[in-house]
């Protein structure tokens, strides 16, 4: 068991290894260079990317009515430009200000005792010594103890703000009218970039005269701001410490 254990270890460990020389070698190959900015693409054609589908209304069949400018399922009188259509842009207002705060302390013991014998049993008690050590006491066959303790503090102390607007493009239209959104903003400052990521279903009632419209207002909402570059590199841990982290039991 013991070698299983030593094995499995040596493979994870070699395993990571190869995959830090990996990235160390891409790495090495862009020393004095600024990071590579991802080129504009259609989200749509993107690994991983799948159309939404929603519990939707039963669809609504258009009628015109003679002598009236109105028909059944429109959403206002007059045409506007706010995005409506796939390819449109609408503006995403992000203004996040979260903060949280967590004290907990945990403190654990217990004491266990067994003791079992068999000093008379039918008389089957001397016969004890022909199946077990002749210093075995009947009346003591078992005994055992067991005491464990353990305590523990923890505390959380964490602050965000983030304030920042970038620009969406529909890539869907639901059958009962709302859009789907996605956009992406990248910015390098040096050598970090920045990168903004938001998607998400939007109502067209929602959008603001000025085709806006705050994360709040995003239903399935998936916000990422985060970057790339020397500063990122030297906030992480090394690729050692994380694997340690991760298999260590203690």
């Amino acid at each position: 068991m013991f070698l299983h254990r030593v094995t499995g270890f040596a493979a994870i460990a070699t395993l990571a290894a190869s995959l830090g020389a990996c990235s160390a070698i891409d790495r090495i190959e862009n020393v004095g260079n600024a990071p590579a900015l991802a080129p504009i693409s259609n989200p749509t054609s993107t690994p991983g990317y799948r159309p939404v589908s929603m519990p939707m209304p039963a669809p609504e069949q258009i009628v015109y009515e003679p002598n009236s400018l109105w028909r059944s399922g429109s959403r206002a009188f007059f045409r506007d430009q706010r995005a409506a259509r796939i390819g449109d842009i609408m503006t995403v207002v992000i203004n996040i200000s979260d903060s949280a705060k967590v004290n907990n302390a945990t403190k654990r013991s217990r004491a266990n005792s067994e003791n079992a014998g068999l000093p008379n049993f039918l008389g089957l008690e001397s016969q004890l010594s022909k199946v077990l050590p002749e210093a075995v006491d009947p009346s003591a066959l078992v005994a055992a103890s067991s005491d464990g303790s353990s305590a523990g503090t923890g505390s959380v102390d964490r602050k965000e703000t983030v304030e920042l607007t970038v620009a969406a493009v529909v890539t869907q239209v639901l059958p009962n009218g709302n859009l789907v959104i996605e956009g992406r903003q990248e910015v390098r400052v040096n050598f970090e970039v920045r990168e903004l990521l938001v998607a998400g279903i939007v109502r067209p009632e929602d959008i603001s005269s000025t085709n806006t419209i705050q994360h709040t207002q995003i239903a399935e909402a998936r916000i990422s701001y985060g970057g790339r570059g020397q500063i990122t590199d030297v906030q992480q841990a090394r690729y050692g410490q994380q694997l340690f982290d991760v298999i260590m039991p203690f």
